[in-house]
């Protein structure tokens, strides 16, 4: 059975309500097709943070990775926005659609499981530091069995970004990769990362400086261009032909048709 695994981004713009029409009209066109989701949420939580009076912060790595730093109460804000709101939502537009999708996170049945960073290093002001009681991880393993079982009996998994550490800790995980890591665990066909951009771009933000094809032997050169969450969708993308995936899309989710534009080979195509 074909896999398809999907990332909506979590940023504003992205229309998951058109998306949810795309995969219900691939439901019925492709009913060989097994379908996996993963969202983010980035939005949902940062407006979440800013309404309890407690606003994320986002760092940056010494390697010039963004994310956002994810002490205990940030990871319960993230939780009520991703795992609850965004997720609960995705699923609706799909279930009124005819879809039978089911919603969880990494963290249920240790769909993914991760270790925990604990301390992170970051650059603020020119200045490398360590932050500690850090809650997010690298995911080091995914539960393909409760996938396939899943897939097999009809539904489309909704994949929230969150993981369980070995001590059964929730930990916030980086949708993309999380995304990459699932479609490598499955031996998915494709893997289709919608974001807020057109794609790739050699020169941000330019957006008529669009990547078009990108052989895999590129990526490394590929990541001087990125700029921002570009970074870690190009290194999903990697981690994800890495792991056996056919190819991978970095296309716009804001357009009508996005996905099945990305299908056709909109936006950047790496393979």
């Amino acid at each position: 059975m074909p896999v398809l695994v999907v990332k909506l981004g979590g940023t504003e713009g992205v229309d998951f309500a058109g998306i949810a029409r795309e995969v219900a009209h691939l439901r019925t066109t492709r009913p060989d097709l097994a379908l996996v989701l993963v969202h983010g949420g980035s939005a949902e939580a940062n407006a979440l943070g800013e309404a309890l009076d407690y606003p994320p912060r986002f760092v940056t790595s010494p390697s010039g990775f963004t994310s956002r730093y994810t002490d205990r109460r940030t990871l319960e804000i993230f939780l009520m926005a991703v795992r609850g709101k965004v997720n609960g939502l995705l699923v609706e537009h799909l279930q009124r659609l005819g879809v039978n999708a089911l919603g969880l996170s990494g963290l249920d049945g240790r769909l993914l499981q991760a270790r925990r960073k604990g301390a992170i290093r970051v650059v603020e002001n020119g200045k490398r530091k360590i932050l500690r009681g850090d809650y997010t991880g690298k995911i080091q393993a995914v539960n393909t069995a409760l996938l396939t079982l899943l897939m097999g009996q009809g539904y489309v998994p909704v994949v929230a970004p969150l993981a369980a550490s070995e001590q059964g800790e929730a930990l916030n995980v980086d949708a993309d990769r999380a995304a990459a890591m699932i479609a490598a665990a499955l031996a998915a066909d494709t893997l289709v990362l919608l974001t807020a951009a057109p794609g790739l771009l050699e020169r941000f933000p330019d957006e008529s400086t669009l990547i078009r094809r990108l052989p895999r032997a590129r990526l490394d050169q590929a990541m001087t261009y990125a700029q921002g969450r570009m970074k870690k969708k190009v290194l999903a993308a990697q981690e994800a032909l890495e792991g056996g995936v056919g190819r991978v899309v970095i296309a716009d989710g804001r357009v009508e048709g996005a996905l099945a534009a990305a299908l056709d080979g909109a936006g950047t195509v790496i393979s």
